[in-house]
């Protein structure tokens, strides 16, 4: 079955660093494009990143763009979001999702906190 176990989230300061995992399994992870999405507390999931399936094209969020790159490594079924710069409007949980044969797939999530 397919899984997603995202990785890497903690308590930050502003205008500091994270990078977040996703491994995945249970699909052909090279076929499909990745995304990372966020749901701040009290608000919607909105989608942050995504990435097509070797990784040529890339997709952001105004609010994240030049600040969070998104990339997957294909032999180790991961995807990743490197996110610098953070600002408080960042703290979210940060979810990995595909969207494999017609269903979409989440994982648990991680949760960033960025706060001085």
């Amino acid at each position: 079955q397919v899984q997603l176990v995202e990785s890497g989230g903690g308590l930050v300061q502003p205008g500091g660093s994270l990078r977040l995992s996703c491994a995945a399994s249970g699909f052909t992870f090279s076929s499909y494009a990745m995304s990372w999405y966020r749901q701040a507390p009290g608000k919607e999931r909105d989608m942050v990143a995504v990435i097509s399936n070797v990784g040529r094209t890339t997709n952001y969020a105004d609010s994240v763009k030049g600040r969070f790159t998104i990339s997957r490594d294909n032999a180790k079924n991961t995807v990743y979001l490197q996110m610098n710069s953070l600002k408080s409007e960042d703290t979210a949980v940060y979810f990995c999702t595909v969207r494999v044969r017609g269903m979409s797939y989440w994982g648990k999530g991680t949760l960033v906190t960025v706060s001085s």
